[in-house]
């Protein structure tokens, strides 16, 4: 689906102008015609003959799983891609109108329980894993934990313990990756909890990432900033001018109000928003991502992003303000600004070149 998809919006990008709008709308829908059945094709040929077998695994799973806040979220991921399989089975078992349009019906109807499988299936193949993951096969005792943690702790106050990768685990707790110097050698640990907040403990010392990937709990599916997000059921693209249009409408401006409205098209708001007013909607969402990562540093990054926001806001304000300024000066460059030639006019066919000057016999001094 991965591989669909990325075809897919190549393929619809050649149906539309340079501001994003779709201006070929009937080869946009046969591409979108196509991208259903090979959709179609794809889950019946691979997810089809296993999609509720895979389901009763993943349940199966799932309920022998220790108490944690994202299982009641599982759960009803595998309650919806259960009611999209049966979707798709009627879907398919039902006669359709003769001919292309019939079938190209049935494939649209079909694709949002597609994508559900293209977007939600990592968890059902991970919790159907779960049987052969490998887990944390060497604890620490209570007294080589309490002196790894201090250790790294002491490495960490030096700026010498290096985090390299994180994730979590079935029970909810974030693991994390460290190497931790000491003494010019280096060893790989696991950190469990948050390594920028009280409370967190080394797990595991590894001689390399290999060893530690082989023995920690293996890395459950991340989380996802938007509930409704997804990669296959993007919306259609708002019309937008770049920032490099706007610099070079300026350039090519000879009245103050051409300029005028280059400047106050980077901050349009709403639909078709200017690039200054997307900055700003780049920066909330980041600090909401930042936000979501629900650790220490995410929080603190999280309030520079959402300061630096209000700063573009503030900034889109004043420009707004400059740009219609401007466009009240009603003033056009002076005359003297003349244009360059950018070709040269050469010498006429019928002209003498000019005579070179006579050859100095002067020996040329050498430094």
């Amino acid at each position: 689906m991965a591989v669909i998809g990325r075809e897919t919006e190549t393929a619809l990008d050649m149906t539309r102008d340079r501001y994003g709008r779709t201006v070929r709308p009937d080869a946009a829908a046969d591409i979108r015609a196509h991208r259903d059945r090979a959709a179609v094709e794809a889950y019946t040929t691979y997810l089809a003959p296993c999609a509720d077998a895979l389901l009763d695994t993943a349940r199966r799973a799932l309920d022998e799983l220790p108490p944690a806040r994202h299982l009641a979220g599982w759960r009803s991921v595998l309650d919806g891609l259960a009611a999209s399989t049966a979707a798709i089975r009627r879907g398919l078992d039902q006669p359709t109108t003769p001919g292309p349009a019939g079938e190209r019906a049935q494939h649209k109807a079909l694709w949002p329980h597609l994508t559900a499988w293209a977007d939600h299936g990592c968890i059902a193949s991970h919790l159907a894993d779960l049987d052969q993951a490998q887990h944390h096969k060497a604890p620490l005792t209570v007294e080589e934990q309490q002196m790894w943690t201090e250790m790294a702790r002491a490495a960490q106050k030096r700026g010498e313990l290096e985090l390299t990768e994180s994730w979590y685990a079935a029970d909810g707790q974030p693991i994390t990756l460290a190497y931790l110097v000491e003494d010019d050698a280096s060893t790989v640990v696991a950190l469990r909890g948050d390594p920028d907040a009280s409370g967190w403990q080394v797990i595991g010392h590894y001689a390399h990432e290999y060893e530690a990937g082989q023995m920690l709990p293996a890395p459950v599916p991340p989380g996802v900033l938007r509930a409704d997000a997804s990669e296959f059921n993007r919306a259609e693209p708002a019309p937008e001018v770049s920032l490099q249009e706007l610099i070079r409408n300026v350039v090519e401006s000879q009245h103050a109000g051409d300029a005028t409205n280059a400047l106050l098209g980077a901050t349009q708001r709403g639909h078709d928003a200017g690039p200054m007013v997307r900055l700003q909607e780049l920066l909330e969402t980041g600090a909401q991502f930042a936000g979501a990562l629900e650790t220490v540093q995410g929080r603190q990054i999280a309030a520079r992003l959402a300061a630096l926001g209000r700063q573009i806001e503030f900034l889109t304000r004043e420009v707004e303000e400059a740009a219609e300024d401007l466009g009240a000066t009603v003033a056009v460059l002076p005359p003297h600004r003349t244009p360059v030639p950018r070709l040269r006019p050469g010498p006429a066919v019928d002209t003498t070149p000019p005579t070179l000057p006579p050859r100095t016999s002067t020996t040329a001094r050498h430094r």
